[in-house]
């Protein structure tokens, strides 16, 4: 009979996590079951919340052989509500504060080195408002790699009358403590391709190792497949680059 090793095989589920100020909110964590040692990704989710779309993505990462962790960022607005609904509450409070998104991330990733058969590596990716917390995350915490998917007012500043309490990061740029993959579509609004030049100029000023990537005919959230954005050839690529970067900076 054929011996058949599963690499694959990992288990998920819903977990409690200490986030900012020692609040215990929930997570959705995937974990290989392989005993390698294995790096890690804390997964930012959107705003439209801590939903099936984003939990299939820390899913994928596990069966790719790393652990994953996504903190539900909207906890405290709407403890067990729907994301739409979470979501929704989080907006009218103008987004999640950036000092909670790092106490979040922070108690993610430390949540993530804590588990069995971690090589103490851990990276972040994010996606639109994701994509910018994870570029924050960057310029704050003690991460690896970090990956931006099109995260809007990393550089510039929001509209008038936007919803989120957002501003630039520009001035965190001296302060980036790993190499980042960013990823874009050319028809986007935010960031637009000369929001994404700038950030790259600003990148090279300082020294700071990056990779971005930009796609034609690929406009915002062009990863996410319950959506009409959705692009699979710039999708299946941005896949392949994140995990080729993540292979690059996380594996032991």
């Amino acid at each position: 009979m054929v011996k058949i090793e599963s690499k694959d095989a990992f288990t998920a589920g819903t977990v409690p996590l200490a986030g900012h100020g020692g609040d215990e909110i929930e997570a959705y964590l995937a974990r290989p079951l392989a005993p390698e040692p294995h790096g890690s990704v804390v997964v930012i989710h959107h705003m439209p919340g801590y939903d099936d779309a984003t939990k299939e993505m820390v899913r994928t990462f596990a069966a790719h052989g790393y652990a994953a962790i996504m903190p539900n960022l909207h906890w405290r607005d709407a403890p067990g509500a729907a994301p739409d609904d979470a979501a929704a509450a989080s907006r009218a409070a103008g987004g999640v504060p950036d000092a909670r998104l790092l106490g979040d991330v922070a108690g993610a990733a430390a949540h993530l080195r804590g588990l069995p058969n971690s090589n103490g590596r851990v990276g972040s990716i994010g996606h639109c408002s994701g994509g910018r917390q994870s570029f924050l995350a960057a310029c704050s915490l003690d991460l690896d790699a970090a990956v931006d998917c099109y995260g809007a007012f990393v550089v510039g500043e929001p509209p008038e009358n936007f919803p989120l309490a957002v501003s630039s990061l520009v001035h965190l740029i001296p302060d980036l403590r790993c190499p980042v993959l960013g990823l874009f579509g050319a028809e986007d609004k935010y960031p637009s391709p000369e929001e994404v030049g700038e950030l790259e100029r600003e990148l090279e000023r300082h020294g700071k190792a990056h990779e971005f990537h930009i796609y034609p005919e690929a406009a915002h959230a062009f990863f996410a497949v319950d959506r009409p954005s959705y692009r699979p050839a710039a999708a299946m690529d941005g896949w392949r680059r994140v995990f080729a970067f993540f292979d690059e900076h996380l594996r032991p």
